[in-house]
């Protein structure tokens, strides 16, 4: 009788174990999951950047031919870009050169031939559509950060999670430049 009860909680122990443990792999692997998730986000940010970039010096090119003597606002979006280009994707030269293309794209304004020009047409279709890109891959971060913290802090993953290593992600916030801005009411005049 005393051998089959050592039996018995042996036994009992051992599949209580095989549980816990196979109840932590299951969490790693999961938090693994959205934490590729995660980086797949960032690195969709980076991509929209990238190709953001890579538009600029055909868009300075195309205003050069019709407003040359603009030479300061292209000067300071080809700067701009190349501070962004160092920088990463959440620095405020992001922000800068955001606000030096918006003053590029309104020299289209003072140049009706420029406003005309398929080429600057389409290099403004193409830049808008990025825009619209990297506002999603944004949107897309936060929730796979979102859905990763949410794994993280829930319980019985909250345990291990530290011991595992992973830590709490961080959301894609607006920088210092860019709060200003955004939750001002627009000014509109008819």
């Amino acid at each position: 009788m005393v051998d089959i009860l050592g039996w018995f909680w042996t036994s009992a122990v051992l599949v209580i174990a095989v549980a816990a443990l196979v109840l932590v792999i299951g969490i790693y692997n999961n938090l693994v999951s959205l934490r590729q998730n995660v980086r797949q986000g960032v690195a969709d940010i980076d991509a929209q950047l990238r190709q953001r970039h890579d538009l600029i010096p055909n868009l300075v090119e195309t205003v050069k031919g019709y407003a040359g003597h603009e030479s300061s606002t292209l000067e300071a979006v080809i700067e701009a870009r190349n501070r962004a280009a160092r920088g990463g994707p959440d620095s405020a030269s992001e922000q800068g050169l955001r606000v030096a293309l918006d003053n590029l794209l309104a020299l289209g304004e003072a140049y009706p031939d420029l406003k005309a020009s398929a080429n600057f047409q389409e290099l403004q279709r193409e830049l808008a559509d990025v825009e619209d890109k990297l506002a999603a891959a944004r949107r897309a971060l936060n929730a796979a950060v979102a859905r990763f913290n949410s794994a993280r802090e829930a319980f019985p993953a909250v345990l291990f999670a530290g011991a595992l290593g992973f830590r709490e992600a961080d959301f894609n916030r607006l920088d210092d430049s860019e709060k200003g801005t955004v939750d001002q009411v627009p000014a509109i005049s008819f």
